[in-house]
């Protein structure tokens, strides 16, 4: 349950707090909402038409899942598949980990010919992307954002963004009052 705010505690001071052990004042921010999101991961599905039909759709967990589930649906796929992969803790990149891989029997139909569509919400470094594509080489890797040194880890993209943008996704971010800095609210 949430603890009451104190009385005679800052306004600004929670949000303050918060954007302190969450943003790196030397870097740019892209706030992405569930709108935006949602439009650049149809977008996606829009993009990557041409290119199938795939077989299955393979969703890096766990950013990858809502674009995958939107891109499974625009072009009416019906085997997703997961993968999991940690790469960060919080906006720190650390030492990749494979959680779950990718079954045999979809290693097994993709070495067989069958098209693969592999989707996450973005390549950064394409340390990430590296693992995966190591376990479908042949699979038509897609991502709603793409950072330069992630490039080449790609086939299919929507949006460029820098190398020193942190992109907060819609799962990252809370709507949240914020009091006037006065104090008064008539």
């Amino acid at each position: 349950m949430p603890q009451p705010a104190c009385r005679n505690q800052n306004p600004i001071e929670p949000a303050v707090r918060r954007k302190e052990s969450y943003v790196n004042q030397k870097q740019k921010n892209f706030p992405v909402t569930w709108d935006q999101f949602h439009r650049d991961s149809r977008a996606l599905a829009w993009r990557l038409q041409g290119e199938g039909p795939f077989a299955a759709v393979v969703a890096i967990a766990r950013g990858g899942l809502v674009p995958a589930t939107i891109v499974a649906r625009e072009l009416n796929i019906r085997n997703v598949e997961t993968v999991s992969v940690k790469s960060y803790d919080h906006q720190n990149q650390g030492e990749i980990k494979v959680l779950k891989a990718i079954s045999p029997d979809l290693i097994a139909r993709a070495k067989a010919g069958e098209k693969i569509l592999i989707v996450d919400d973005l390549v950064d470094t394409g340390a990430t992307a590296r693992v995966v594509r190591d376990m479908l080489p042949g699979a038509h890797f897609a991502t709603v954002y793409a950072k330069p040194k992630g490039l080449d880890m790609v086939d299919t993209f929507i949006t460029e963004v820098s190398q020193d943008t942190w992109i907060f996704f819609p799962w990252d971010l809370d709507v949240a009052y914020v009091a006037p800095i006065s104090g008064e609210t008539d």
